[in-house]
């Protein structure tokens, strides 16, 4: 009778570790399995948003890493001051990837402009913004019109050295000897001189100076002869 009490109490240890360590491994299950699902449950973190263009549009694009893959939906606001000036577009789906899916809006967006990026999931679990607003690049998407040459830079053609040169006269260049520079005036009193008679003069060679001389001394010689003929004669007259 002693024994099977003993069995019987035996068993009853048993079961009751049994049960405690079924416990055990449960709650420990279930822990993994809360930790597990917090790790991979959505977070505002994981969104991310970027000011680019395409072409000379500007986009604003919104990048989703949610490895759980929650649907959320995007909206996009434009700031002024602080508060909503408009939204951008429509709200927008998207689904992440551990990879990153991304979502775009198209906004001819201003340099240093900022927008507002709001995030809301679907199971409620994310309804925020992105922790920092998104400031545009301080240069704006290159337009088409000044990509493209101006239509002058197409249709007028440079101007050539020969263009720029003036059409010749039909009336022939005055060469150097037909100067049409006036003769410098003289005075009233004296007549101009002529050409090279400066140097004449020093030598002269144009001078009247020497016939003057040659007829006084002929008329001192003739004058000379003529006193002593007179003189003779009436010598002459004398002694007879």
């Amino acid at each position: 009778m002693h024994s099977v009490r003993t069995n019987v109490s035996i068993s009853r240890r048993s079961a009751r570790r049994s049960v405690r360590i079924l416990g055990i491994a449960s709650a420990s299950a279930a822990l993994v399995l809360g930790v597990s699902s917090s790790a991979l449950a959505c977070n505002i973190s994981e969104f991310s948003a970027e000011a680019t263009c395409d072409g000379s549009n500007g986009v604003i694009t919104v990048t989703d890493k949610d490895a759980s893959g929650t649907p959320a939906t995007i909206s996009v606001f434009l700031e002024n001051n602080g508060a909503d000036a408009r939204q951008v577009g429509d709200a927008k789906p998207i689904k992440g990837t551990a990879e990153g899916a991304t979502v775009s809006f198209s906004e001819d967006w201003a340099p240093n402009a900022v927008y507002r990026i709001r995030v809301t999931t679907d199971n409620g679990r994310v309804d925020a913004d992105i922790k920092d607003n998104l400031t545009t690049p301080s240069t704006a998407c290159k337009s088409a019109e000044s990509s493209s040459p101006s239509p002058s830079d197409t249709t007028t053609p440079s101007p050539s050295a020969t263009e720029t040169t003036p059409a010749e006269s039909d009336s022939p260049t005055p060469s150097a000897t037909d100067s049409t520079t006036a003769p410098a005036t003289t005075s009233d009193n004296a007549p101009s001189p002529a050409v090279g008679e400066s140097n004449l003069a020093e030598t002269g060679a144009n001078s009247n100076t020497g016939l003057i001389a040659g007829i006084a001394a002929a008329l001192v010689v003739v004058g000379g002869g003529a006193v002593w003929f007179g003189m003779r004669r009436r010598g002459t007259h004398s002694g007879n």
